[in-house]
């Protein structure tokens, strides 16, 4: 007879204990115990049958003489995700979509599903809106194909209906309102699990794209057991970045994960920004000193940031050190190595730095930028607009070559600056090895300002 074990999952992480506690100690989340009773399999362990109940081992492949396949894809209609996707929907392949509440992630997959519906069926699982609310939506945005709604969110039903209707594309919103028979309240640890991996079967074995939309945590995570990122073949996130949404890839079977898509929302719903460079750059003052453009690699996209600088008297002791967008002990290393080996001196000075349009990233490629925006907003002195710097400083004040330097460098000249400040290495391409040298060759002729 089977043999009941009663333990608690942390709804937040996925963290097991053998009783409830009141914080998890695992991402400190409060109250987020709930209770499980997995069933132990009789004659586990020594006694009986030797420990594996007698059951014999299944047939064995060679990876020879397994056949090659290339998994066919749909486009989304929407170049920017098909990008972050891989190429578009995989055949069969399971999607989670994670993001804050009202972000747009509803929003981007009703477009989605109006242009996949123009070719195919489209089946969308409404468990969280009324199909009313989704006629306004639908309303709102222009959708004009014939989309089949559903509110029933019963994984059995939802499956059944993938296996009898075979659709393009199915999209359930959201995959914490799913519920599987005789496993507890919707929304807990086993229903999701249990959920996510019966719509995931169901899409294997129909072949149909499903993308489920997962509610998120606190700290930005998807909420539910971790098992149910494992389960999935995609994961992304939609995130706010100023006026903008990006889109980004965590993890992807059938493509390079760490993709970026880059959107804007609009009245008639999320719009791809087809340049990114061009728009975090749209509103750079010119001629003023502290700016500089950085090349940087954002997951896989190259992209054009401005860094800034802002140095002034300090009516305190302690100098400040305010750092928003970058790693601020990497700022800090930086201004110790221009302090230390071009006599620059900062001590009675606060110094800001930040990157212009609400991005964080952690790229020891922007090093050589920020070293050359603090020397520029120290001296008062504005840089060329033409010019673009990217490299790594290190603490002999040498300027180290950076990640993708050969596709920085393109972006760059495909968004029209002719003169890079880059470390050596870069074919056709006169490159600097210090940051000393780095000053010496923006203000060419100025000689090297001491503040």
């Amino acid at each position: 007879m089977a043999k009941s074990v009663t333990r608690y999952v942390c709804t937040s992480c996925g963290y097991t204990s053998a009783k409830p506690l009141g914080r998890c100690p695992n991402c400190q989340a409060w109250n987020s115990f709930e209770e499980e009773v997995p069933t132990v399999a009789a004659g586990k362990g020594r006694g009986g049958l030797g420990g594996y109940g007698g059951v014999s081992g299944g047939k064995l492949t060679a990876l020879s003489t397994v056949g090659r396949r290339e998994e066919p894809r749909t486009p989304s209609g929407i170049p920017e995700l098909d990008r972050v996707l891989g190429g578009g929907l995989v055949a069969g392949g399971v999607t989670l979509i994670g993001g804050e509440p009202g972000i747009g992630k509803s929003t981007l997959l009703l477009q989605v599903a109006d242009r996949v519906a123009q070719s195919g069926s489209v089946l969308y699982v409404a468990g969280e809106e009324s199909l009313e609310q989704i006629r306004l939506r639908a309303d709102r945005l222009g959708v004009t194909a014939d989309i089949q709604l559903t509110r029933d969110t019963r994984a059995e039903h939802i499956a059944a209906l993938m296996n009898e209707h075979k659709p393009a594309l199915c999209i359930v919103d959201s995959i914490q309102t799913v519920t599987v028979e005789g496993e507890g309240a919707p929304g807990g640890v086993a229903q999701v699990r249990d959920g996510t991996a019966m719509l995931t079967r169901a899409a294997k074995e129909t072949g149909t794209p499903t993308v489920l939309v997962g509610h998120v945590t606190k700290d930005g995570t998807v909420a539910g057991p971790k098992v149910m990122e494992h389960i999935v073949d995609t994961t992304v996130f939609l995130e706010t970045v100023g006026s903008f949404r990006l889109l980004r890839s965590v993890k992807n079977r059938f493509g390079q994960a760490g993709e970026l898509g880059v959107f804007e929302m609009r009245g008639e719903g999320l719009i791809a920004v087809e340049n990114p460079s061009a728009a975090f750059l749209a509103e750079r003052p010119v001629g003023v000193p502290g700016s500089v453009v950085a090349a940087t690699i954002d997951g896989q996209r190259p992209m054009l940031l401005e860094v800034q600088a802002l140095a002034s008297k300090t009516p305190y002791p302690n100098a400040r050190r305010v750092v928003v967008g970058l790693d601020p002990r990497r700022v800090d290393v930086v201004l110790a190595v221009l302090e230390r080996r071009l006599d620059l001196t900062l001590g009675g000075l606060d110094i800001y730095v930040n990157l212009a349009g609400g991005l964080k990233v952690a790229d020891p490629g922007l090093d050589l930028a920020v070293a050359l925006a603090v020397y520029s907003a120290v001296v008062g002195r504005a840089l060329p607009e033409t010019v673009v710097a990217f490299g790594e400083v290190g603490l002999a004040g040498e300027v180290r070559q950076a990640q993708s330097a050969l596709r920085r460098a393109e972006e760059a000249r495909r968004a029209g600056y002719g003169r890079l400040i880059v470390p050596p290495g870069l074919d056709g391409q006169p490159g600097i090895r210090s940051v000393e040298e780095a000053v010496g060759v923006v203000w060419q002729g100025s000689g090297q300002a001491r503040a």
